[in-house]
C-alpha cells in the first residue's frame, strides 16, 4: 500500500507539472532578451532563427493555449554585455547571446543553461575606409581599430589577430558599439573595424571596404551563439521551457529551408538592415548550417575552446567549466516530436560530420 501511494503521488506530481497553464497560481511573463537591436533602435533583430521566431510570433503561437502566460521581448544596444547585466539583475528568463559574452557571464557566476544553438557558424569581417591602403589583417599594426569588447566579435578578432602575428597591444583598440563604429569608419576617424554583417551595409553604401572575412578560413574563427535560460526559470517552469524550445526549433526548420531563403531574408530586413546585407552574409553557406539548433560535440567543444582562450587572452579572470552548462533534453524532445531528428547534421569536436 505504501509503495502504491508513493507511485500514485509521483504520477500526480508529473501530471501537475505537465498540466495546462490554466492551473497556474499566478500569471507568468517570459522575458526574452536579444543581444542585438535593429536600425534606429527598432525592436527587431536579424540573422538568426531566434530573430525569425520573434518576428513571426512562433513563441506566442506555441503558448496560445496557456492563459496567463505572456512573452516580453527586449533588445539591447549594448549587445552581450548588456544581456549579462540584465541577467544579473533578474530582468530576463531567456536570451539569445553570442559565445564570448555567455562565457563571461558564466565566469561572473550567472546561473544559466544553453538549450539550443542559433546563429552559429557566423563569419567575422574586417572593414576599412574606402580610400584606405590597408589590405590585410597584417596591415593593422599601429592602427586605430574598433572592436566591440565583450561580444562574440571580440574573441574572434583576437584569434584572427593572433593568426597574423598580432595582439591587441599591437593596435590602438577602441571599444565601440555597432552604431558608433559605423559612424567612425564612414567618417575616417578610425583606420579599421572588426564586426559582423553591419559592416556589409557600409560597403554596399560605398562608405567602407571589406578587406577580410573568416569565410573559408579556419572554422575556429567562426562566431557561435545560442539561447540561454536561467536555471531558476528552468527549474520553476520546465513545461514552458519545452514549449519555447520547440517553437524555436520550428523557426529553425523554416529558416533552414533553401526554398524559404528570400522569405527569411525579407523577415530579417524588418530590423532595418537591407535583405541584400543578409544575402551577402549568407552567401556560399547553406541556410541549415547557420540556422541549426543542434547541440553537438562541435558546439560544446567550441564553447570549451572559447572559455580557455578567453582566459588565456585575459578576457576573463577565472577558468570556466562548460560541463553541465548545456541542457539538450528539451531540444532532443522537440526534434523527436517534430520528426526532425535527422534534419541537421551533427558535427564532431573536429568539425567533421558524425556518421
Amino acid at each position: 500500500m505504501i509503495r502504491f501511494t508513493r507511485r500514485a503521488l509521483a504520477a500526480v506530481t508529473l501530471a501537475l507539472a505537465l498540466a495546462p497553464a490554466v492551473a497556474r497560481a499566478e500569471p507568468v511573463t517570459i522575458r526574452f532578451g536579444f543581444a542585438s537591436i535593429g536600425t534606429d533602435n527598432r525592436p527587431f533583430a536579424g540573422g538568426s532563427a531566434a530573430a525569425l521566431a520573434h518576428s513571426e510570433h512562433y513563441v506566442e503561437e506555441a503558448l496560445k493555449d496557456e492563459p496567463g502566460v505572456t512573452v516580453a521581448w527586449s533588445f539591447f544596444k549594448g549587445a552581450g554585455p548588456a544581456v549579462n547585466e540584465a541577467f544579473a539583475n533578474g530582468q530576463l528568463d531567456f536570451a539569445f547571446q553570442g559565445d564570448l559574452p555567455s562565457v563571461i557571464g558564466r565566469a561572473s557566476g550567472l546561473k544559466t543553461k544553453i538549450v539550443l544553438a542559433t546563429g552559429a557558424h557566423a563569419p567575422l569581417y574586417l572593414a576599412v575606409p574606402p580610400n584606405s591602403t590597408i589590405s590585410s589583417v597584417k596591415d593593422l599594426k599601429g592602427k586605430k581599430v574598433s572592436i566591440f569588447r565583450g561580444t562574440n566579435n571580440h574573441l574572434a578578432a583576437v584569434k584572427v589577430l593572433a593568426a597574423n602575428g598580432l595582439t591587441e597591444r599591437d593596435l590602438s583598440v577602441l571599444n565601440m558599439d555597432v552604431a558608433t563604429t559605423n559612424a567612425a569608419l564612414a567618417s575616417g576617424d578610425i583606420d579599421a573595424a572588426f564586426g559582423n554583417f553591419g559592416l556589409i551595409s557600409l560597403e554596399q553604401q560605398g562608405r567602407a571596404r571589406i578587406v577580410y572575412s573568416t569565410k573559408g578560413d579556419d572554422p575556429a574563427f567562426e562566431r557561435q551563439a545560442g539561447v540561454l535560460v536561467t536555471e531558476a526559470f528552468e527549474k520553476a517552469h520546465p513545461d514552458l521551457v519545452a514549449k519555447v524550445v520547440k517553437a524555436l526549433v520550428q523557426a529553425s526548420h523554416f529558416a533552414s529551408d533553401e526554398a524559404n531563403r528570400d522569405k527569411v531574408l525579407a523577415i530579417w530586413a524588418r530590423s532595418g538592415t537591407p535583405d541584400s546585407v543578409y544575402r551577402f552574409d549568407y552567401a556560399d553557406q547553406p541556410l541549415r548550417t547557420r540556422n541549426s539548433p543542434i547541440i553537438d560535440p562541435f558546439l560544446v567543444e567550441q564553447y570549451r575552446v572559447q572559455a580557455r582562450q578567453a582566459r588565456a587572452y585575459g578576457l576573463i579572470r577565472r577558468d570556466v567549466d562548460v560541463a553541465g552548462w548545456f541542457e539538450p533534453r528539451y531540444l532532443d524532445r522537440a526534434l523527436k516530436e517534430l520528426g526532425l531528428e535527422t534534419r541537421w547534421p551533427r558535427l564532431g569536436p573536429d568539425g567533421k560530420p558524425l556518421s
